[in-house]
């Protein structure tokens, strides 16, 4: 195990499904079950369900690695049964590993959630404020144990798979090396269609705004050019001080907000109704209310499928949550007991019927897959791309670096993550958050 942790620790492997933990963290801690997380739940993104069917050697692998780490005596692959290339190319792997199985989910958003993914393979729930491993359960992306098994193999972490769609001439799933700039893995994608445009880093449902010369971190699983007065941009630039206003003055109460809420159903006592009706009085009253927040994932059915008013509850948690940490308050809801016994079950939200919500079917299909080897001019590797506090540079401006070598180390006893240089070039600019890199020759 410690020899699993040590590589996977030198090779900088953190989550590439969205948090960026640092893998070796969870690779450190006891399981029940190891689940690989192969639902990639939000629409158009189709990157992970690539890694499943061109590489199902590594996928599994890293799934066996998870296990050894762990002690987890069940591994579980979870995935769409629409994922046919993916069920395919894994299944005669499975077959092989008596302590491994399949586990198709259906096409519904989240499907990817972690604790939507735990109860869905194991029928347990993770209880309010937790996380996966209270219940004996240990969560990884497929391309986070898919650097996993190359880690153990000797191989650092310096590219990233992504999906670029939307409103490009060639929309695919493409290689890049990480800190490459969003503007040139576009134009890797043909360049842009039409004028005035923007870009989301994520998928449509809990991605963000960002800006063309921004970087591809380790997190990145998504690139989509929208037009820019497309519902999912304005939505994204719309004040917080307006959703603040639309909330007080248009919220109905219909609670179909809470009614439609992952965690809602799972049993949490979230009621982002309540939290709505509540703000008109301030964070500091109905406390037992507000601090509900902390429960909220973020996941964004709430504003994009279920209110009629078109407010965003999403955006008012996410501020609540904000202003509660600042003035020092924790979420007190840690309950392990569970408000309701059903419910998710019956009220998943079909990812078709969101597509639509979303406005985004005009970009919905099989995309090509494109693995060559691409030589940005410049990569900017960012040193906060992971859960805890940035790396440490271990270069200087004007150092050469090759390709794969360590650029930045975990701060001492802290929580962190190795970086490497993705292209070989020269050092440019060094800061405490980042590593400029350009190519040479």
């Amino acid at each position: 195990m410690e020899d699993i942790v040590k590589a996977v620790t030198d090779a900088g492997v953190i989550g590439a499904g969205g948090g960026g933990f640092p893998a070796h963290i969870k690779l450190s801690a006891r399981a029940e079950y190891a689940i690989a997380n192969g639902s990639e739940c939000e629409p158009l993104l189709q990157s992970d369900q690539m890694l499943m069917s061109q590489y199902p050697e590594e996928v599994v692998e890293g799934l066996k690695l998870l296990q050894k780490a762990t002690g987890a005596s069940q591994g579980i692959l979870a995935l769409k049964e629409k994922y046919q290339p993916a069920i395919e190319a894994l299944s005669p792997l499975v077959e092989k590993e008596k302590d491994i199985k399949l586990h198709l989910l259906g096409d519904y958003y989240p499907a990817g959630d972690e604790v939507v993914l735990v109860y869905e393979t194991t029928g347990r729930r993770v209880p309010e404020g937790g996380i996966p491993p209270q219940v004996g359960a240990m969560v990884n992306n497929v391309e986070t144990l898919f650097n996993i098994a190359r880690a153990v193999k000797g191989e650092v972490l310096t590219d990233k798979f992504l999906t670029i769609a939307g409103e490009v001439h060639q929309p695919k799933v493409i290689k890049v090396p990480i800190g490459t700039r969003a503007e040139q893995v576009i134009e890797w994608a043909g360049g842009v269609k039409i004028e005035a445009w923007a870009v989301l880093c994520g998928g449509p449902n809990m991605g963000e705004l960002i800006s063309p010369s921004a970087p591809v971190t380790k997190t990145t699983n998504a690139l989509l050019v929208l037009p820019a007065d497309h519902l999912l941009v304005s939505r994204r630039q719309t004040e917080l001080a307006i959703s603040l206003k639309r909330a007080k003055a248009a919220c109905c109460y219909c609670s179909y907000c809470s009614e439609l809420c992952p965690r809602y159903l799972m049993g949490h006592s979230l009621f982002p109704h309540k939290i709505m009706r509540s703000i008109n009085l301030g964070i500091d009253e109905h406390l037992e209310v507000i601090t509900s927040a902390f429960l909220c994932s973020e996941c964004g059915l709430c504003e994009s499928y279920a209110c009629p008013m078109e407010l965003s509850p999403r955006i008012i948690a996410r501020e609540i949550k904000s202003l509660l940490s600042a003035k020092g308050i924790t979420n007190p809801h840690l309950r392990n007991s569970f408000l309701r016994e059903r419910g998710w079950e019956e009220r998943r939200v079909p990812l078709e019927r969101l597509t639509a919500r979303l406005g985004i079917r005009d970009y919905e299909e099989k995309l090509p897959v494109d693995l060559k080897s691409y030589s940005p001019a410049e990569v900017m590797v960012s040193l906060d791309q992971h859960t805890g506090v940035p790396s440490v540079p271990l270069v200087k401006k004007e150092d050469r670096v090759k390709r794969g070598e360590l650029i930045a180390d975990i701060p001492q006893g802290r929580l962190g993550a190795k970086y490497h240089a993705p292209i070989a070039g020269k050092v440019k600019e060094v800061t405490s958050t980042s590593i400029l890199i350009k190519a040479e020759g």
